[in-house]
């Protein structure tokens, strides 16, 4: 029985013959949570569209069960896995509601209306991601945080067994940051998620494994003990900081700090 539920390999990705992503290997193991990192530019939020064939890959590199992404329909792919992106624009005056109700689209014939089943897998999305209460409220209208919630929920509204986010805490303030991935931590039981993540930190917290990435390349990856190191961090952030263990749950937590070279320039 194949327990991966993402097989990559040998990924090329170039954009006007610019080479994007280099040589990508790697296997996303079912019902864990990935958190990808790097520094701006590095090909994260590339590396999840083309595993989502938002930009295809131009060989046969990347297999969801063993069966090449390119050879799924739209509605097939959608049945797989879910998409929350980093930046959405919504040009229509739909409620909350209306959002999350088109997680359910993929399951629904053309011009068939929405059953008690998908309202109630819409409404359970939403209480998970404390977004009940705006189901009236036009998504127009809501905070950056809230909107980047609701759209949480319509991936989970999706019901679908991997769920790519890129940047889902971006907008968020704290304390929905942590409601959020501890939600998500909590799907890992029967879900796989892979999430472009900035904050380190967390990235370390929450992460069953981390891949670290620059240059189009994966750098490491592995359990946050192995990437989350000073060698690894210092050589691609190029930053100055020093390494403790998390008190709570003896995670590596990283304290980053201005260098003197930096603050001679100030």
């Amino acid at each position: 029985m194949n327990s991966s539920a993402i097989d990559i390999k040998d990924l090329h990705f170039s954009f006007d013959k610019t080479e994007i992503l280099h040589k990508i290997n790697i296997n996303f193991t079912k019902n864990k949570f990935y958190s990808i990192i790097g520094p701006n530019g590095s090909g994260k939020t590339t590396l999840l569209k083309n595993i989502s064939k938002i930009l295809k890959p131009t060989t046969k590199s990347i297999f969801l069960d063993n069966i090449d992404i390119l050879d799924f329909k739209n509605s097939s792919l959608a049945r797989k896995l879910a998409v929350v992106p980093q930046n959405t624009t919504i040009d229509f005056d739909f409620t909350a509601l209306d959002i999350v109700l088109m997680g359910r689209s993929p399951y629904l014939s053309r011009f068939e209306s929405e059953s008690k089943k998908d309202y109630r897998l819409a409404k359970n999305a939403m209480n998970m991601t404390n977004t009940w209460q705006l189901r009236d409220k036009i998504i127009n209208q809501l905070s950056g945080g809230e909107k980047q919630r609701v759209l949480i929920a319509r991936a989970l509204a999706q019901n679908t067994d991997i769920i790519l986010m890129d940047e889902p805490i971006s907008h968020l303030d704290l304390h929905h940051q942590i409601e959020i991935l501890d939600t998500i931590k909590l799907l890992t039981k029967s879900i796989t998620i892979v999430a472009v993540l900035h904050d380190l930190n967390l990235a370390s917290q929450y992460s069953d494994y981390i891949i670290l990435m620059d240059n189009g390349s994966i750098i490491t990856s592995g359990t946050p003990d192995e990437v989350i190191t000073e060698k690894n961090i210092k050589g691609v952030y190029k930053i100055d900081m020093c390494m403790i263990k998390n008190p709570i749950n003896n995670r590596p937590h990283i304290i980053p700090f201005t260098s003197k070279k930096n603050t001679n320039k100030l």
